[in-house]
Parts: structure tokens; sequence; C-alpha cells
């Protein structure tokens, strides 16, 4: 017959394991007074206001000579205008609209949910239109967002410059 033995270090670590999960479940969380990202919705962006977004998203990537897609939703995430790049990757013109209508729609920069992501939060993915990745940021105006710009094109890094040289623009 086969003899199974444990470790005592083992069972140690064990043991340190599930009190340190008890006492994490045991611990409550404070409750915000505020709600995070309660920015007011405002009127929807005008395509002028899109194309003058998408202008200086284009003129930004132009200048460190790099290829993007850069998307402009209104204030409910319906796309206003979107712009392709020569030479851009094809699958950049679905991101860029998919990160604006994230962050339109979520109040939010898209970094937010890269950053929730990566600080352990996985239940973040599973609600429906959040993409964890940078790229999308909202467009606000006189405290109320009208808006949001989606880029893709290189790292999310990149693609941050890009959106935030375009949001700038209307400001």
């Amino acid at each position: 017959m086969f003899k199974a033995t444990v470790s005592p270090v083992f069972l140690l670590a064990l043991l340190a394991a599930t009190n340190l999960t008890r006492a994490q479940q045991g611990q409550s969380t404070a409750v915000p007074a505020t709600l995070p990202y309660d920015i007011p919705y405002g009127p929807p962006i005008t395509l002028q206001q899109a194309r003058t977004v998408i202008g200086a998203a284009e003129a930004e990537a132009r200048r460190r000579n790099w290829q993007y897609a850069v998307a402009v939703v209104d204030s409910e995430g319906m796309l206003v205008s979107c712009d392709r790049m020569d030479d851009t990757q094809l699958a950049s013109i679905a991101i860029a609209e998919a990160k604006a209508h994230a962050s339109a729609q979520f109040r939010r920069p898209t970094k937010a949910f890269q950053d929730a992501v990566g600080n352990g939060s996985m239940a973040t993915l599973s609600v429906p239109g959040v993409l964890a990745g940078e790229g999308g940021i909202p467009i606000v105006i006189g405290g109320k967002l009208i808006g949001a710009i989606g880029a893709s094109g290189g790292a999310g890094v990149q693609d941050s410059v890009i959106a935030e040289a375009g949001a700038a623009a209307v400001k």
C-alpha cells in the first residue's frame, strides 16, 4: 500500500496561506464617499470638434513618424469620425473605435481598466465593453464629457500619447 508523507514545512506554509486568506476575507473595505469617474455627460461632440481632435492626434503621430488610426465617438459612444493614416495596421481601426467607445461609456481612460487588471482585478475583464489597454481618453469640456478619442497603432503608451494630443485640442 502507498503511504503519502507531508513535509512539516509544507504544512506550515499551507496553514499560513489559509490564515492569510481568512484574514483578508474578514477585512472590511472602506466605502468611498464619492463615485469614481463621476463626469456628467454633456452635449455630443460636433463633427467639426471631432475633426479638430483627429487632426491634432494625426499631427502628433506624424511628428513622431508613427502610423495611427484615430476614432472619435460622441458622449453616447457612437462613432463620429475615424481616420487611418497610410501604412497603419488594419486591426487598428477597430481597436481605436473600441477604445473610444469604452472610454465614453465608462467615463474614464481605458488605462484605468489596464491598471485594474494589473492590480489583480480579473473581474474587470468580464464586464461587457471593457477594453483593458491604453489609448482611450474621454473628451471633457466645461466639466462635461462630450465624447472620447481612441488611438491605435503602437504600444499602449504610444497610443495614449496620440489620444491625449487629440483630446487636448478641444479643451
